[in-house]
């Protein structure tokens, strides 16, 4: 009894510990004064509502979307004939790929954001806006990457040889078992690189400079000229976008074929 009750206090304790930051922001964030006060002295929306209704916050919440959309879904692009590739050429050379898929992410950002900007600047693209879906797309090409791999391995390769002597060829099996199967790891892999994409400050600094202003940016941009509650509700305003994406995976999802775990049928 005593060893459940120091067990259960012992997670509350850790849950605090790592909800404390988001706790203060939350609290800055509602100020009814300019000031980064915790706790909070008064109670209003209006930080909040400013990122909506100002112009340029606007813009860069407009800039942060839209890059995440596109970013995730040339990520996908990429992972997804690569994963297909390596599941369907069982060789050790094939890991090679593999390799070259995760790189990106197991790099320090800053050397990546790096090698980005000097590839941008020496082939003169630097500041165009597609050049910061492009290194986004391969900066977080890893988590599709990974999901894919996970939803490839899980599939019954009996299944794709009966549909093979059935008369279908690669597209049909393709189409009609193989992405009903990996579904749900293609949406994860998806909402994964959209979340990241949509939050990640420096590789695109680094490539489009103060041509765009994203989101994150943006806040960078606003430091300089003081500190406001506007930042903690972006920063929450982030948190709740993360939340209600993987909340709706796992509602309408299947969340242990997310999870990467085989299903309780196989």
């Amino acid at each position: 009894m005593k060893e459940n009750f120091l067990r259960r206090l012992y997670f509350v304790a850790v849950a605090l510990f790592l909800a404390a930051p988001i706790i203060v922001v939350a609290g800055v964030s509602v100020n009814e004064k300019q000031d980064l006060a915790f706790p909070p002295k008064g109670f209003s929306l209006a930080w909040y509502a400013q990122i909506f209704t100002d112009p340029e916050w606007r813009a860069a919440l407009i800039a942060s979307v839209t890059l995440a959309v596109t970013a995730a879904a040339l990520s996908v692009a990429i992972a997804m004939p690569l994963a297909w590739f390596l599941w369907r050429r069982i060789a050790p050379w094939a890991n090679v790929f593999q390799v070259l898929g995760l790189a990106p992410f197991i790099l320090p950002p800053v050397i990546t954001a790096l090698g980005m900007l000097t590839f941008w600047a020496t082939t003169g693209f630097y500041g165009q806006p597609w050049t910061a879906v492009i290194s986004h797309a391969i900066f977080f090409v890893t988590l599709p990457l990974v999901t894919l791999s996970l939803g490839f391995a899980s599939i019954d390769r009996s299944l794709v040889e009966a549909a093979a002597t059935m008369g279908a060829d690669d597209r049909t099996v393709l189409k009609t078992v193989i992405l009903p199967l990996i579904r749900p790891y293609l949406i994860s892999g998806y909402a994964f690189a959209f979340v990241l994409s949509l939050n990640e400050y420096i590789v695109a600094y680094m490539t489009v400079g103060f041509t765009i202003e994203t989101l994150p940016i943006k806040i960078f941009n606003a430091l300089r000229y003081g500190y406001t509650p506007t930042m903690a509700s972006v920063s929450v305003f982030f948190v709740a976008v993360a939340a209600l994406v993987f909340g709706l995976i796992a509602k309408f999802g299947d969340i242990r074929r997310l999870l990467g775990a085989m299903s309780s049928e196989s």
